[in-house]
């Protein structure tokens, strides 16, 4: 009996690094839009942002079918969604990497009925139709108490047959990291020509890459950019390798730059490929592909070579400056916690980072996922003693290294972000922003970001760290202190990135402290201005004695967050102040904040 109602989940688990571009689950978008003409009614729910419980969900749509796409830190919150959808008599399907790689660990549980291994949408319309997974090709199930796996599907061949993902199926606004500009996600090509060994894609792709055609790509532009009113919006490109069929990327580049579409699209790309296409760089950014985030992985030879990464050093920076050349954002992301790393290795790697001119990084601990050479090889020697899915995120040590603990591990990547994260990073991605806008940064606009960033990082550390939060926060305190951001404040003036001239006018000639304390752990910010320029920053520990206004947080209600904490910081913050000098000085700051945000406001409203 055909399957007529289906519910689309995207479970609220996940966690990591790689959740940040898996946003909107344009899989399962996908699917719906494949299935839409052979069902009664297709419905999909993100349980990240949907406020109803799931429950609520399944007595609204009443579905036959669930099916839900997982990674491996949603294994254990699947698990229970199917067991209650299967107490609402539902027959539960599973499907992406995670379940690809392992169908019979989830087959082994009664609540979850079908496996769907690789690309999903011929496979559900067909399951759908035939009501049964007998005969379906992709598909892994149960049949008198044996687990049966059906035929693999082969790939589709042909991406432009399948029907743009189902856009207006969605209930939820999406939005990028400024929490105010819609975001959106799209496919160019499927599959990666690369063999990374940590990488989930060559299981499912076995190193073939498929693309669209660039007509095709532009159409469902064109579609996304009505869908969203023509607002602007931030576009990720999630292909593995984006720029893997260079030629077809030229294309859409000439195409794009054809229409005038307030867009700014963002692409995960390969080093190699971005160093030995200048023209095709230059060309993505002045088409609007300006982010970009690169498999950096390692500076060392040995780690690219024992992950099979087949990219070699030398290609970083020339990646690098062919992006910054062009007034793009130069993403990469690093592996730390490989089985024979050393910590001094791993301290290098924001040097490294810094040094090829990254204006943004990340610092990922290598994780073996099911169905990666990565995982048959740790498994096989019996080196992975985590058991709990949800702590396979890329934030936790889950198998046992040469010569680091997983604490040391786990520290080392938050090490690694604050000597990354520094103010001269932001002032030099500010720098290279201007390349393309040909205009300053407005002051508020750059503290807003870096409120956010600052929330963004809490947030998650608070999540993913919580057993030990007040540790991590230490690490990142110690290692923020860098003589290399008074070097480069010095040299680069932060006046020339961000617009300050209002407010150095009002505040003048100053140096301001800001500490931030822990428990007796002091790091300082000190900003040396004139009215027309800040002559340098500089992070220290401790305090210096000859500031003229000295702020001081109290990082204990980040670390124990409390109402007590919290009523208690504006008179910590304000405690160094006492006196006609530094009150006039403290005055004159808060008068110059004060002119610089109504400046700010008045321009929005013009």
């Amino acid at each position: 009996m055909p399957f007529n109602r289906v519910l689309l989940v995207k479970p609220s688990g996940r966690k990591g690094l790689s959740f940040a571009f898996d946003l909107i689950p344009l899989g399962l978008e996908y699917i719906a839009a494949y299935i839409e003409e052979t069902v009664e009614q297709v419905n999909i729910v993100d349980l990240e942002l949907d406020r109803r419980t799931f429950q609520q969900c399944l007595d609204t749509y009443h579905p036959d079918l669930v099916g839900i796409s997982l990674s491996a830190t949603e294994h254990n919150q699947t698990l229970k969604l199917a067991k209650t959808a299967k107490k609402n008599g539902a027959v539960t399907v599973v499907g992406g990497y995670h379940p690809t790689a392992i169908p019979d660990t989830l087959l082994s549980h009664p609540q979850i009925d079908i496996v769907v291994r690789g690309e999903g949408e011929q496979t559900l319309r067909d399951l759908a139709e035939e009501g049964n997974p007998e005969n379906v090709l992709g598909c892994s199930y149960r049949k008198s108490g044996k687990i049966i796996h059906n035929e693999d599907r082969p790939r589709i061949v042909d991406l432009d047959s399948i029907p743009f993902p189902a856009r207006h199926l969605r209930q939820y606004p999406y939005k990028s990291a400024d929490r105010k500009t819609d975001c959106d996600v799209l496919m160019m090509s499927r599959g990666c020509h690369g063999l990374c060994s940590f990488c989930c894609e060559p299981s499912m792709s076995s190193g073939c890459s498929r693309c669209r055609s660039p007509e095709n790509v532009l159409q469902e532009i064109l579609e996304m950019a009505r869908f969203h009113e023509y607002k602007p919006v931030s576009v990720m490109f999630a292909d593995p390798n984006f720029i893997g069929n260079a030629r077809q990327v030229e294309r859409l580049c000439d195409l794009l730059m054809e229409h005038d579409l307030d867009i700014e699209f963002g692409a995960l790309v390969r080093a190699d490929m971005m160093a030995n296409n200048p023209h095709i760089v230059r060309k993505m950014c002045k088409a609007g592909i300006v982010k970009f985030e690169m498999g950096i992985e390692s500076p060392n030879s040995h780690d690219l070579q024992s992950t099979k990464k087949g990219v070699a050093i030398r290609s970083h920076k020339q990646a690098v400056k062919n992006i910054r050349d062009n007034g793009g954002r130069a993403g990469g992301t690093f592996v730390i916690g490989l089985p024979n790393q050393t910590e001094e290795e791993i301290k290098l790697f924001p040097v490294y980072a810094k040094e090829i001119g990254l204006t943004a990084a990340a610092f990922g601990i290598a994780t073996p996922f099911p169905g990666t050479d990565f995982y048959s090889e740790l498994d096989g020697q019996g080196l992975i003693f985590e058991t709990n899915w949800d702590h396979f995120d890329e934030m936790h040590s889950v198998f046992k290294a040469n010569h680091l603990s997983k604490k040391r591990i786990e520290e080392l990547a938050t090490y690694c972000m604050a000597k990354f994260w520094n103010i001269d990073t932001f002032i030099d991605h500010e720098m290279v922003y201007q390349k393309r806008t040909l205009r300053k940064k407005p002051a508020v606009d750059f503290v807003q970001e870096r409120v956010l960033n600052l929330g963004f990082m809490a947030n998650n550390g608070t999540e993913l760290q919580k057993d030990n939060f007040d540790q991590h926060i230490k690490t990142f305190l110690e290692a923020y202190v860098d003589p290399r951001v008074e070097a480069y404040t010095r040299t680069v003036g932060v006046h020339e990135a961000i617009e300050l001239s209002k407010f150095l006018r009002v505040l003048g000639s100053q140096k301001i402290q800001a500490t931030l304390n822990l428990d007796g752990t002091a790091v300082s910010f000190v900003f040396n201005t004139t009215s027309d320029r800040v002559n340098y920053i500089q992070v220290t520990y401790g305090r210096v004695e000859d500031s003229t206004v000295h702020l001081e947080v109290d990082l204990n209600w980040l670390a124990k967050p409390s109402v007590a904490n919290l009523i208690k910081t504006p008179a910590y913050l304000f405690k160094n102040n006492v006196g006609p000098k530094k009150f006039w000085n403290t005055f004159r700051l808060l008068v110059a904040v004060g002119t610089e945000v109504v400046a700010s406001n008045l321009a929005k409203h013009k």
